[in-house]
């Protein structure tokens, strides 16, 4: 995760000290690390190869340009690439970044170029670390040990994924289920690895439309659609859609499309943008694969959100062709099939769809159905999870969630507030102390490491935690063991790290407050919760909850929720997020006589705050109208721009110039 340093002045002793000598430095005896250094600079790069040989790296390279990098690594591959952004020739880093990912080589930045705009660049190519120019030796050593702790956890991650793919797809095609439940079951597995919200899946087939859909109506529940449901839900007759479908381009390699590559493929696959249309797709996967006597089938991942889909994604399912193709044989004949048109009951038990381990989070929006799908990805590792969000999301339910779906399940999980730590009892209440070792020790004492040993730690607001303890964290992390104050030897520990924070830890490791070797340590698998005024879509499942919740514990009957009541808490912005909505529920359910909510009274602050969003008005400008305009015309045509009843013929303008428009007012995000 690239953080721009220049533009704050950091504490120098932050990154001093923090690893021992045989973390920093090879052993000569050991297997040398293979570094190559991409900069054209050669005063930087000269100086980074003897910090570099100097700590017992092998330095294999050092070229200027991108061209050469990719002829350096044809010869040898390099464990580790140290990448400049601006390079001689015609191509930066950023380019030669998105084919080292290709290749599954780690890669750090560095750069003197601090544009929000490159930073962002280079960010999204998710590099294992970013050193800001001028560098130190210890801060290359540092992110450079810390590179390759997230490289492995990284890979191992991807294999582990695959593996557990792999044989859930292998146990549903040796099962005896017929074709509809397979493709529930089907759509559950993959789920966890490939988010959707629409799958769509069958042979392609130039005559007719005949792909079965698969809708993700909530985090347990999937609904077979047909071809003939389909038709009903677009409005139109399955003539026009085999009409339509025959006139489709038909993909014959894996690819992705979102934002103005999906409003051009809408003109090239018009079957793709009644899909899209209809459930509201901003982004989706193709995957058509060959299987045997020359036929093609395809699995088209659709999901509401933009640029959900990676090239982690594609691969994935690359590595997985044989599995896939082994399920198509084992569930589909060559006669032509026709599912019901109807939600098929999952009645396997090894199918059956639950909410276990996802008990206390309610929700089922697309932010939500993602949360819960990076859940069950990591809890099966003992990988650290960094859990980040606003106040009030929710947070702690979501680390005792990776706990109870771990198979740390039945040992203990310890809670730490690292804010409510006093500092001088800090390394006692976590490290534990020996009878005698301070005044007023006067018997042992076993700390929350010690006792969460075999279990998890949650570290909520890790951001708060002191610098001095930081560093202590950091070496349990590092040699996984502990020392009681006191205590004459170290003692190993079993613990898996979940933290979490409502701070940018990037702002704070720039600052000085927050150290960056701690910071990559625990970033290995960040999980985002999002606030409650961006999944709105939950406000009634989360107040019907809490309504019943503390009815119950008021010992009365459950009272209604008026639409009036119900349109005032949607409407409000809950800066408080879920911790907000549940105690207002609670004094709600006080003031309220009767069966029925008919209003809601909020708190003083509250209205203060509903009031100040109410009251925000601002002209728009031209450019804001015709935007209006343009996406409203759009929508109304499924996204097609160009030919008869394009948007480019209803607006009266050239579909180059309406192209131009699009891009220039950035109206391609929200095309839906």
């Amino acid at each position: 995760m690239p953080v721009n340093y220049k533009d704050y002045n950091i504490n120098n002793t932050t990154f001093m000290g923090t690893l021992s000598d045989k973390s920093t430095q090879s052993d000569e005896t050991d297997f040398k690390k293979e570094i190559l250094i991409v900069e054209d600079q050669f005063i930087e790069a000269h100086d980074l190869q003897l910090i570099l040989e100097k700590a017992n790296y092998n330095v294999i390279g050092i070229v200027r340009s991108v061209d050469q990098a990719l002829d350096a690594i044809q010869t040898q591959k390099p464990d580790l690439v140290f990448l400049d952004i601006m390079l001689k020739g015609d191509k930066n880093g950023i380019y030669l970044a998105h084919i080292l990912k290709e290749k599954n080589i780690g890669f750090i930045f560095i750069s003197a170029n601090s544009s929000k705009r490159i930073l962002d660049q280079a960010k999204t190519t998710q590099p294992y670390g970013f050193i800001v120019k001028p560098f130190r030796e210890q801060d290359i050593l540092t992110t450079l040990e810390i590179a390759f702790y997230r490289q492995k956890y990284s890979l191992e991650s991807q294999l582990m994924q695959q593996l557990e793919l792999k044989n859930e797809l292998t146990e549903l095609i040796n099962s005896n289920l017929k074709l509809e439940e397979a493709l529930l079951a089907f759509a559950k597995i993959i789920q966890t690895f490939i988010c959707f919200d629409y799958l769509e899946v069958g042979f392609v087939n130039a005559e007719q439309y005949s792909n079965l859909g698969i809708i993700r109506k909530n985090i347990d529940q999937y609904q077979i659609i047909s071809v003939q449901k389909f038709s009903q839900i677009a409005d139109i007759s399955i003539k026009e859609l085999n009409e339509t479908y025959v006139k489709s381009q038909i993909d014959i390699k894996p690819i992705i499309y979102s934002e103005e590559s999906l409003i051009n493929n809408f003109q090239a696959a018009p079957i793709k943008g009644i899909i899209s249309h209809n459930f509201g797709i901003k982004s989706y996967l193709v995957f058509p694969l060959s299987i045997a006597l020359s036929q093609r089938f395809c699995f088209t991942f659709y999901s509401r959100n933009f640029n959900v889909y990676s090239d982690e994604n594609l691969k994935l399912l690359s590595n997985l062709e044989n599995t896939f193709s082994q399920f198509i044989s084992r569930f589909y004949s060559s006669e032509k099939i026709i599912v019901e048109t109807k939600e098929i009951p999952q009645k396997k038990e090894k199918i059956e769809n639950t909410k276990s381990g996802f008990e206390g989070i309610i929700g089922n929006s697309s932010q939500m159905v993602t949360v819960f799908n990076y859940i069950k990805k990591v809890a099966p590792s003992d990988t650290s999870v960094l859990i980040l969000g606003e106040s009030g999301t929710g947070k702690e339910k979501i680390a005792k969630s990776i706990h109870d779906l771990s198979p740390r399940k039945d040992k203990p999980l310890i809670i730490i507030n690292c804010g409510a730590i006093p500092e001088n009892l800090a390394e006692s209440l976590l490290f534990g102390h020996e009878k005698g070792a301070f005044t007023g020790a006067l018997e042992k004492r076993i700390g929350k490491f010690e006792l969460a040993n075999g279990g998890t730690i949650f570290l909520d607001e890790i951001g708060e935690m002191p610098l001095e303890l930081q560093v202590k964290l950091l070496r349990v992390l590092q040699e996984r063991e502990i020392e009681r104050v006191g205590g004459l030897m170290p003692i190993k520990i079993d613990v898996r790290i979940i933290a979490a924070t409502n701070k940018n830890l990037e702002e704070e490791v720039a600052a000085g407050r927050f150290r960056m070797d701690l910071y990559y340590r625990l970033h290995v698998f960040p999980i985002m919760v999002p606030s409650l005024k961006k999944r709105k879509e939950d406000i009634p499942e989360l107040a019907d909850y809490f309504i019943k919740v503390y009815s119950e514990r008021m010992s009365r009957k459950v009272p209604t929720l008026s639409d009036n009541a119900l349109q005032q808490i949607t409407n409000y912005d809950w800066p408080g997020n879920i911790r907000e909505l549940e105690h207002l529920i609670q004094r709600t359910l006080l003031l309220t006589e009767g069966n029925t909510i008919k209003a809601i009274e909020f708190s003083p602050s509250s209205k203060m705050h509903a009031q100040q969003n109410t009251d925000s008005f601002s002209i728009k400008t031209i450019l804001e109208n015709e935007r209006d305009y343009i996406l409203y015309i759009l929508k109304k045509c499924n996204g097609k721009i160009s030919g008869a009843g394009g948007a480019a013929e209803i607006l009266d303008i050239h579909p180059s110039t309406l192209n131009s428009k699009i891009k220039k007012l950035e109206i391609k995000r929200e095309i839906s």
